[in-house]
């Protein structure tokens, strides 16, 4: 085969060479093999000091010959109709060197790179039903990777990131589809292609994604934060975070009325717990979309809403972005002003959970025109009821019609609507939530975790709040809102079924605790008067420790920090740390070790580097890193660890630095300095 050669200050191709507007070579070199297959594209191999740290088979589906031309601080390869750029990156202000990858070909096909996970651990990726924590041994069958309702993807960023200091960020307009561990065992695989979801009108095909390499996790994280996934513009409202919200939705479920309201406002106050507010779930509107309440069920609402005040609660409403077509005259109004979803034939039809036997439409929040007049019908209903703030649900693109027709540029669809929908709901004020979102980071309010099921484990079950909060995190999500404490009462066929046990329900309130915020619906007095005094005792806590989360929140404004983070987070070289799922940090100081295990009154605990006092106490104290084996947590203990700020250690990073070597002969060879 034809020769080819890029040094990381020159590029040389044959007997022609030029110098490259990239970095110098440094002392420490990582190389990067790119070799020809027979069976189609290239073998990338990355390795340091002898050994690979990452590997790949780029452009699987491509069998032809090739040639190769350099450019300016890269190489373009060319098979058939297709071309391959790769370029390479440098971010002077972290010293951080990466490479860009670029597929593009004018006729449609099937582009596809595959990664080894290696023996690295792997974070980030999308929200899902079974978040296993870290991602290597996930999931995922082949399919198009977007914003939707199945498998809990409400979040699904193009964000990957290992335990060695690697990322990969595949860029916004690619029609991208991702595969975990089945095309290929231990491997995570990228594909772009032109189908459903995406539209046939993309004039080209491309997979393009830059490929970042820096000194551990943590410095990692922090360059995808500063140059890609973004951090929050500011901070939700902190009695949101300080006391809990207190939603109708599980314990009453669409059977909530004016009656069901005063009764569970009473009882909180009864009780006496603690409130941010009281959010009156679905079922309220006389059609699903009017934004019209039901007088039969909710008579003189607004006497209601001012009773409710009256008892020290602020008041929230449950909102959605759907018009069912029995809600006559307003879903005509809204077909024949171009305010609805249409799919490519010019139809609105799309489905949610609320179809009710209609045919719904999604209000197209791409059009400004349309999410205006969406916007100003929910203003209408708060003002005219003094209503404090706005739940919104649901918001995903895959409950518009597929293939969508959305305003703006047709390679960012179908995630426009998300994105679209996501900034109308923050308009609202720092009292929002929202639980779909793509590239909308910089929100200042909470992203609420998709409906949890009452259940143990990793299923959708109690396991996944800490999974689904640290994947959020890393996702850059920061403003996390856990779903309702004891799950929503649905069972693995995710069907209405029995309230969870005492035993489920006081573990997730502990496991809550140090989370941003804490949400009721089933109420602690279903239960008995221990789960009683063992809920308050917790939601207690929480609220002595708001100050500190509102901290972590406006740590992450400022830097971008998680607020609810991975053990690593303070020892990026820490082999435990780096798989520890079951665990999590509040901001840096507090470490928390729920028991989420069926049946446990004891557990392991894993503490990091640094000096740690149990449950803030300076007489008990650990010295990390360490494990405390079979920690005694009888039902009305959670384990929690704070940090001795005095004795918090200096974690050495190493420098990084990279440079890049290609050879056209019988392989192509990356060198990379690090």
């Amino acid at each position: 085969m034809a020769a080819l050669r890029i040094l990381f200050g020159v590029l040389t191709l044959g007997a022609r060479a030029f110098s490259a507007n990239i970095a110098p070579l440094k002392a420490e070199d990582v190389a990067l093999d790119l070799e020809p297959q027979i069976t189609g594209g290239f073998q990338l191999s990355l390795v340091k000091d002898d050994e690979r740290i990452v590997y790949g088979h780029i452009g699987r589906t491509l069998v032809s010959t090739y040639t190769a031309v350099n450019v300016e601080g890269g190489m373009e390869i060319y098979i058939g109709e297709v071309n391959l750029t790769i370029n390479t990156l440098y971010d002077e202000a972290s010293d951080a060197r990466g490479i860009k990858i670029k597929w593009n070909s004018l006729t449609p096909m099937r582009l596809e790179d595959c990664f080894d996970f290696g023996t690295n651990h792997w974070y980030g990726g999308p929200m899902q039903v079974e978040q296993v924590y870290p991602i290597e041994k996930a999931k995922q069958v082949y399919s198009p990777y977007y914003s939707k309702e199945s498998d809990n993807g409400a979040i699904v960023e193009r964000y990957w990131l290992n335990s060695k200091g690697e990322y990969i960020y595949v860029h916004p307009q690619v029609p991208l589809f991702v595969d975990y561990n089945n095309i290929s065992p231990n491997h995570i695989c990228f594909g772009a292609q032109i189908s459903d979801p995406y539209s046939a009108k993309r004039n080209h095909t491309e997979l393009s994604y830059d490929l970042w390499l820096l000194p551990n996790v943590k410095e990692a994280h922090k360059h995808a934060v500063a140059n890609y996934l973004g951090k929050p513009s500011g901070v939700p409202d902190y009695r949101m975070v300080q006391h809990p919200i207190w939603s109708t939705w599980a314990q009453y479920s669409r059977d909530v009325d004016r009656e069901k309201v005063l009764e569970f406002a009473q009882q909180i106050r009864e009780f006496g717990f603690s409130d941010s507010q009281l959010e009156i779930d679905d079922l309220w509107e006389t059609c699903y979309g009017t934004l019209e309440v039901d007088e039969k069920k909710f008579p003189n609402f607004t006497s209601l809403i001012q009773v409710v005040k009256a008892m020290g609660f602020r008041v929230t409403i449950w909102v959605h972005p759907f018009i069912n077509n029995n809600c006559e005259p307003l879903y005509t109004e809204a077909l024949n002003n171009g305010y609805l979803v249409l799919d490519e034939t010019g139809k609105p039809a799309t489905s949610w959970w609320n179809n009710n036997g209609s045919v719904p439409g999604f209000v197209d929040f791409t059009n400004p025109a349309a999410a205006k007049w969406w916007h100003d019908r929910v203003r209408n209903l708060l003002d005219t009821y003094d209503i404090d703030s706005v739940k919104f649900d649901a918001g995903e693109s895959s409950f518009t019609p597929q293939i969508a027709v959305q305003s703006g540029d047709i390679d960012m669809q179908p995630h426009h609507i998300v994105q679209q929908y996501a900034r109308t709901a923050a308009s609202f004020g720092d009292m929002v939530e929202v639980r779909a979102g793509f590239r909308t980071q910089d929100l200042p309010i909470f992203v609420r975790m998709v409906d949890r099921d009452s259940i143990w484990g990793l299923n959708n079950g109690l396991s996944t709040l800490i999974t689904t909060t640290l994947q959020m995190n890393l996702n850059g999500y920061t403003l996390v809102l856990p779903d309702m404490i004891g799950g929503n009462g649905y069972n693995l066929d995710h069907e209405q079924a029995d309230i969870p046990t005492k035993e489920l329900f006081i573990r997730w309130v502990q496991a809550n605790t140090f989370l941003p915020a804490m949400q009721y619906s089933y109420v602690p007095w279903n239960f008995d008067n221990e789960t009683i005094a063992i809920c308050k005792k917790y939601t207690d806590l929480h609220a002595e420790y708001a100050e500190q989360i509102y901290e972590a929140m406006r740590a992450s404004v400022a830097e971008g920090r998680p607020v609810t983070a991975p053990l690593w987070w303070l020892d990026p070289e820490d082999e435990d740390a780096l798989i520890i799922w079951n665990e999590y940090l509040l901001g840096e100081d507090i470490l928390v070790a729920p028991v989420i295990e069926q049946g446990a009154t004891t557990r392991d605990i894993y503490l990091p580097t640094g000096e740690w006092w149990e449950e803030g106490d300076s007489e008990r104290v650990h010295m990390g890193p360490t494990w405390i084996k079979d920690y005694p947590a009888p039902l009305d203990v959670l384990p929690y660890f704070v940090r001795a700020k005095e004795n918090v250690p200096d974690i050495a990073v190493a420098p990084c630095v990279a440079s890049l070597l290609v050879v056209l002969g019988v392989t192509a060879n990356f060198i990379f300095g690090l």
